[in-house]
């Protein structure tokens, strides 16, 4: 099946991948260097509990071991470090989904766990963290020298130890582990697919190459791809080649999956037929080069801030990684709106709050809106109304869907943003054309209750 959406071997690298303008570079560096051998069998076994039936982990039923923060661990000898981000509602009785995000070469575990290099807090974990909504545990591991050369396989076993002292502590889903990376990240998340088919559930693998390794590489693994036609540093061929793996693997029916033309400012998204049941493959190819959010439209060659909010590709990843089960999966159409809201706000001109920041440019803006509950009830499922100023015409959104995008417009929920506690906050926006007006709305009301504006 092929879905088009219009608007909204190996290679031996001697290169630092540097993030600028929200997209990812080259630059000479003759201090490191990216090694492509293939990477030996990890020294140490893969954790016991493997893909297949939940497994409850030693962490579950008791007080968790470990707190978000950064964590130093031994491994291979060498003391290594990761950052931890555990739900704000943890509950010790459900095993979570643990997601593994890798950086880029010359990234750190700081930059994909805060999303600062496109975005800070929207694009954190490539964007995943806010679509969980505390759903899931991430985990941002710190490369050697800031990539992932897994020399003889000692980058697979620091994921071993890493998987060993988190489902100690904490409880976990053994049947939902995922791994998903850009670049040199794609590059590792590719290897534990490789090397780890019976630990990893699926893997997103983003302007990948096989750069560190596949060990094995004969199990089956869910496999997402995406990749730019224009990638003048891992090309497309390469990424084809790491998906044509999964696809045989997988046992899909092989095709030669649709990419759009350059210049179209579009991407096509192809989801494999005949997998293997519970093994999917789909592929991303979008007009653009080696870009970790990219985005189509005008918005392909936006500012960071703006492509960080309108990029598709965290929501195809959380969409692909949710279909195995457990937590909340927003819609796979952020246009249709679901069901009308349920439960009002608890009445008065009170009730709710609305803080609204726009950031224009030339004919685009960008707003985002932040929502309140300054009520004593929770909210069950809402409609913000407000009128864009004339000229204002919506041209994509987040965490909410837009109808109609001029005039009056109502942004409803989508599934996993519907319940606002009391003294608790949403955050949604949009972007949008103007033709000189870059002014916010002068009013906001919620389920029918006017808001105040901070």
């Amino acid at each position: 099946m092929v879905r088009r959406r219009s608007l909204l071997g190996s290679v031996v690298l001697a290169a630092l991948l540097v993030v600028t303008a929200g997209t990812v570079g080259l630059a000479s560096n003759p201090n490191t260097s990216a090694s492509a051998a293939q990477a030996a069998p990890a020294a140490q076994a893969a954790p016991a509990a493997q893909v297949g039936t939940l497994a409850a982990t030693a962490g579950c039923g008791r007080a968790p071991g470990l707190n978000s923060g950064t964590h130093t661990i031994q491994s291979n000898g060498k003391s290594r470090s990761y950052i931890l981000r555990v739900p704000a509602n943890y509950n010790q009785n459900n095993p979570y989904r643990l997601i593994f995000g890798f950086h880029w070469r010359g990234g750190t575990a700081v930059d994909v766990d805060t999303g600062q290099t496109v975005l800070r807090d929207v694009w954190s974990y490539y964007g995943l963290r806010q679509l969980a909504n505390n759903s899931a545990i991430f985990v941002a591991p710190q490369g050697l020298n800031n990539g992932w050369a897994n020399s003889g396989g000692e980058d697979v076993t620091f994921v071993d130890d890493i998987l060993r002292q988190i489902e100690a502590n904490l409880c976990v889903d053994t049947s939902l582990r995922f791994a998903l990376g850009f670049s040199f990240g794609g590059g590792m998340s590719y290897a534990l697919a490789c090397a780890r088919p019976d630990v990893f559930r699926a893997v997103a693998v983003y302007a990948g190459g096989q750069i560190s390794g596949c060990s094995g590489g004969a199990g089956r693994v869910a496999y997402l791809g995406a990749h730019g036609v224009s990638d003048n540093v891992l090309g497309i061929a390469g990424g084809r080649s790491l998906r044509d793996r999964f696809v045989t693997n997988n046992g899909c029916t092989r095709q030669n999956a649709p990419e759009p033309a350059v210049n179209s400012r579009t991407h096509i998204t192809t989801n494999y037929s005949g997998c293997a049941t519970g093994y999917p493959v789909r592929w991303i190819a979008f007009d653009g080069g080696h870009d970790a959010s990219p985005a189509d439209g005008a918005n392909r060659d936006a500012p960071p801030d703006v492509k960080g909010r309108t990029t598709y590709l965290p929501a195809e990843t959380w969409n692909f990684f949710t279909q195995f089960g457990g937590g909340t999966t927003p819609p796979p159409n952020p246009t249709t709106p679901p069901p009308n809201p349920t439960t009002p706000p608890p009445g008065g001109t009170s009730a709710c709050r609305v803080a609204v920041t726009v950031n224009a440019w030339n004919n685009g803006l960008t707003e985002d809106i932040t929502v309140t509950n300054t009520g004593s009830s929770a909210i069950n499922g809402w409609s913000l109304v407000f009128t864009l100023p004339g000229g204002q015409t919506i041209t994509g959104g987040w965490n909410a869907s837009y109808s109609p995008t001029s005039g009056q417009v109502t942004a409803r929920n989508v599934s996993y943003n519907g319940s606002i506690a009391p003294g608790a906050s949403v955050g949604i926006g949009f972007q949008a054309t103007h033709t000189g007006n870059s002014g916010r709305p002068s009013s906001f009301s919620l389920n029918g209750s006017t808001c105040t504006i901070a």
